[in-house]
């Protein structure tokens, strides 16, 4: 009888939550607010039913992967009430949600029942969903499939707060793209604690990715090179081993990313490998090297035992010294194109014995596809584009011409930015996944670049995301529909202010674009506005630094609200690096508009000083400038409190390596504006002794300033 009771509670697991109860009003308020992310391919659901508090999840056939999704399921239903045992909650009868395989006779009867099929092209990743009155029911023929299942299901569950209803109905889905992935820079300076790629696969596989790909220049610990990896910010075997384990659960495959060809910078500074290096401390590895292939070998034959995957990917994208060194005679004789193909024909014959299909970075598809006939044809092409909204086919079409598979990559366009840019990113992704599925590309990798070194990954969910819903949906993904749907599936929001707040920070940056200054929002926030630059931008930028500081404050209005009004809401951190976001592009214009207010004020005090009916408004003006609440300290404070905010941010996610080389640049504009207020104040002072103020020029002002005022 023991066993039997043990067996009875391994399979059967009951969920004890809050009771609520709904009018009808309700129910038909939730039926018209279903939101999905991705959309199933086939759904109809119509009517709701209560959604008790006893809620039993069965996993009859007791396969291990189907008592993980169970577990994961269970979570998400005490996320949104907290269980509480009482005698009306216990009298209640449960709610029973069944995980079955194809080949078991329970899911056999219940597709018939419904009349629903189960099609060969849903066997490897593929769900039937059936939501009744009293249960649920959820059929796929692997793990994964009835893993994905259990996702979809998870977005159904009610809002916290909202009434505790289920839309009853049936979905049939399966992916578009057989693989679906993100590539995340871990080489350009912030790098990830454990813990927080372990949230990362997490949140991935609730949106059906399957694919998470680290890209390392030096930053993968090889205990054969350990030289190149900077100690406290790269992956050892142990980490590589816990994550890959750790991803297996959540059915995500890790698929490293080892630069070899280009972007080795940080291995080719060191003397111990100058010999292999096109150029001295250069960037690209020298095809022909005796040294060469052999470090590479070492690399792959290390990530092969790491990392189970079928994939490697090894890089070899803008290869820009090429011919500009060691190869130069080769590529003078046979082309660029030629030498490259012909190195990377090397790598893929050196790495055969490690059974691995090779993915490499396929700009060369559309800078010289003359060359593309000469690759392997079992190797995979990754074509990119992170800026375009058309125009794919010809990044594509050379592989396909000549039988190479293609995976297509776009890009969440946050790199060298404050706040990654939504609308390039959303209008990318939407584009180039569509033409890659119409060209038969069988995989998508929405990238993550950090060239500045301050990127944070907690604030690029909205694009990644994006990029995973569009390579599950068939053909062209609706921006506004998942813009509609984000805030209520990432976070919980039911309130629409999480969406609205993205839709203001999308606004935002507009409006620097609106300015036409060519540059990042990022070189922006870091722009001296007095600088000869910084004059330029000024005058194109303080026209839209009403509209830029409006839509900011907008967002961060509504972060506040959302979060008060909702203790229960998912991914905070993501929120307070949204909010970060936010500060620091309202904090562009600010210090543009101050900037132009101190130069002017100062220069109508310049011009009253000798006049003694104007002493005061000349005062006032000068303490304005530097004074308690003056505008150099409201700049100093500006920085001090974003450089506050973004530590925590950083910390939230990343190791501590590198802080510091982005913390520095908030000491320097401390420093300049705490500087600057100081010698206002001496001049200030001077002039109470009866000196003249001195020349704008002196005090940092635009020399401009003191040419107007002669």
């Amino acid at each position: 009888m023991a066993s039997r009771k043990s067996s009875f509670f391994a399979s059967f697991r009951i969920v004890v939550t809050l009771l609520c109860l709904v009018t009808a009003c309700a129910l038909c308020a939730a039926q018209t607010q279903l939101k999905l992310l991705p959309a199933p391919r086939e759904a109809n659901f119509g009517q709701t039913t209560n959604f008790p508090a006893r809620v039993l999840v069965a996993v009859p056939g007791h396969d291990a992967q189907d008592e993980f999704a169970a577990r994961d399921l269970e979570d998400a239903i005490k996320r949104i009430a907290p269980s509480a045992e009482d005698s009306h909650a216990a009298a209640q009868p449960p709610y029973r949600i069944s995980l079955l395989r194809t080949d078991s006779a329970g899911a056999t009867a219940i597709l018939v029942r419904n009349h629903l099929a189960f099609d060969a092209v849903m066997e490897s990743e593929g769900y039937v969903l059936i939501v009744e009155q009293h249960e649920a029911t959820i059929v796929g023929a692997t793990g994964a499939g009835v893993f994905y299942g259990v996702q979809t299901f998870k977005q159904l569950l009610p809002l916290p707060g909202a009434a505790r209803v289920l839309p009853t109905g049936t979905a049939r889905d399966w992916p578009a793209m057989k693989y679906r992935g993100i590539d995340d820079d871990l080489s350009r300076g912030p790098f990830p604690t454990l813990e927080f790629q372990k949230r990362q696969i997490r949140v991935f596989a609730a949106f059906k990715i399957n694919i998470y790909s680290p890209y390392f220049e030096h930053t993968l610990l090889y205990p054969n090179q350990p030289l190149a990896a900077p100690p406290g910010s790269s992956l050892t075997p142990a980490e590589a081993a816990e994550l890959v384990a750790y991803a297996r659960q959540y059915h995500v495959t890790i698929i490293p990313e080892q630069e070899s060809f280009g972007h080795l910078h940080h291995v080719l500074k060191y003397e111990l490998y100058q010999d292999l290096a096109e150029t001295p401390h250069g960037h690209v590895l020298a095809p022909g090297q005796d040294g060469t292939l052999p470090l590479i070998k070492d690399w792959f034959t290390e990530i092969a035992q790491e990392f189970p995957s079928p994939f490697i990917h090894i890089g070899a994208d803008e290869t820009f010294d090429l011919g500009l060194g060691r190869t130069r005679e080769a590529v003078e004789q046979k082309g660029y194109g030629p030498v490259y193909v012909d190195f990377l024909k090397q790598i893929h014959d050196q790495l055969a014995p490690l059974n691995r299909r090779l993915l490499f970075w396929g700009d060369i598809g559309d800078a010289n596809p003359d060359a593309v006939s000469g690759l392997p044809k079992d190797m995979i092409a990754v074509p990119w584009n992170y800026w375009s909204t058309s125009g794919f086919d010809k990044m594509i079409e050379p592989f396909a011409k000549n039988g190479i598979e293609t995976w297509v990559a776009p890009g969440d366009a946050n790199w060298n930015e404050v706040y990654p840019v939504a609308k390039t990113a959303l209008w990318n992704i939407q584009g180039f996944i569509r033409d890659g599925q119409r060209l038969g590309s069988t995989g998508a990798l929405t990238t993550v670049w950090n060239d500045d070194g301050e990127g944070l990954f907690n604030m690029d969910w909205y694009g990644v995301l994006f990029g995973a819903v569009a390579a599950w949906q068939p053909g062209e993904s609706s921006i506004a529909n998942y813009q509609d749907a984000y805030g209520a599936i990432f976070h919980l929001d039911p309130t629409g202010k999480i969406n609205e707040a993205e839709k203001e920070l999308m606004a935002a940056t507009e409006a620097l674009s609106a300015a036409k200054t060519h540059m990042n929002s990022d070189e922006l926030f870091w722009l001296d506005p007095w600088s000869a630059q910084g004059q330029e931008v000024s005058a194109k930028l303080l026209p839209q630094a009403h509209n830029l500081r409006l839509h900011a404050e907008h967002a961060i209005v509504l972060l506040a609200q959302a979060r008060a009004g909702n203790p229960r809401l998912l991914q905070t951190d993501a929120l307070t690096a949204m909010d970060l976001g936010a500060r620091r592009l309202d904090f562009i214009g600010l210090k543009f508009q101050l900037a132009q207010e101190i130069a002017s004020d100062y220069a109508q005090a310049v011009a009253q000083q000798h006049d003694k009916t104007q002493r005061r408004s000349a005062n006032q003006m000068l303490e304005e400038i530097s004074s308690n609440n003056g505008r150099c300290q409201d700049l100093r404070d500006g920085y001090s409190a974003l450089k506050a905010e973004y530590s925590q941010v950083w910390l939230g996610e990343n190791r501590p390596y590198w802080l510091n080389n982005v913390t520095v640049r908030y000491d320097l504009e401390i420093e300049r504006w705490q500087r600057r207020g100081n010698e206002f104040e001496t001049a200030v002072r001077a002039w109470h002794s009866g000196q003249d103020l001195p020349a704008a020029s002196s005090l940092g002002l635009p020399a401009a300033a003191d040419a107007s005022h002669n």
